[in-house]
């Protein structure tokens, strides 16, 4: 990271209150931190999903939030929900479903500076992750099922691209291998940013409702970051 995103990432959003986004489906619910995409977790009720987002601020800071100075909170109490969402189907299946209001904020040159560091962020912490896990067996079972280290790695990736036609800037590319996983996020990189200026239209050519940036960033990291805790968990 350039001297200048660190300036900026040390300056902004290191509140002691953390703002929640709580998305709220029939069987699941999500808590998202606002700022600090990647910081998502589940549970059966809101309060289990706040209790889960807290447990799990340890291993966000280790991941990305110690290095954008963001102040581990002791407990759940730290979090204030400042919007509440009705889940759908993606949402009891167990990811981070649905857009909101706060999602929808303009996205200032600072703010997409900011964006973009953390999106780097979380790729070098999955990068790393994978590292220390080649070579080991990952074990079986309910957490990550059966999933090959090669098949995650490559899982992530194509949901980042899946999630870029979301957005409304489909992948397009020839590369394979390691050329097609750096492809993929230069894309991402250079997607958000044009979404941030409103380069691409709101819908799409059928009408639908296109991601915003913040959205994008929301859910690609909560992905990066959710395979990531699979392979340490799984790597033991």
């Amino acid at each position: 990271m350039d001297p200048r995103c660190e300036r900026i990432v040390a300056q902004v959003y290191v509140a002691r209150v953390i703002d929640v986004i709580v998305e709220e489906g029939s069987k699941r619910v999500f808590a998202s931190a606002v700022e600090w995409p990647g910081w998502a977790r589940s549970g059966k009720t809101e309060a289990e999903a706040l209790a889960a987002l807290s447990a799990y601020a340890p291993r966000y800071m280790r991941a990305v939030g110690a290095k954008f100075g963001l102040k581990a909170p002791k407990d759940a109490s730290a979090f204030r929900v400042v919007e509440r969402l009705h889940g759908n189907a993606t949402t009891d299946f167990g990811a981070p479903g649905v857009s909101g209001k706060t999602d929808a904020i303009p996205v200032s040159a600072t703010d997409l500076i900011r964006m973009r560091a953390l999106l780097i962020a979380g790729w070098t912490a999955f990068d790393k992750g994978v590292s220390v896990a080649k070579g080991k067996t990952l074990a079986k079972g309910p957490r990550g099922g059966g999933r090959s280290l090669t098949a995650i790695v490559e899982h992530v990736r194509a949901a980042e691209a899946g999630y870029l036609s979301g957005l409304g800037a489909p992948l397009r590319t020839s590369a394979r291998g390691k050329a097609l996983i750096d492809a993929t996020r230069s894309a991402a990189i250079d997607a958000i940013g044009a979404s941030a200026r409103g380069q691409i239209p709101a819908k799409g050519p059928r009408g639908g409702v296109r991601w915003k940036a913040r959205f994008f960033l929301r859910r690609d990291m909560w992905h990066t970051l959710d395979h990531l805790w699979e392979i340490e968990d799984r790597a033991g």
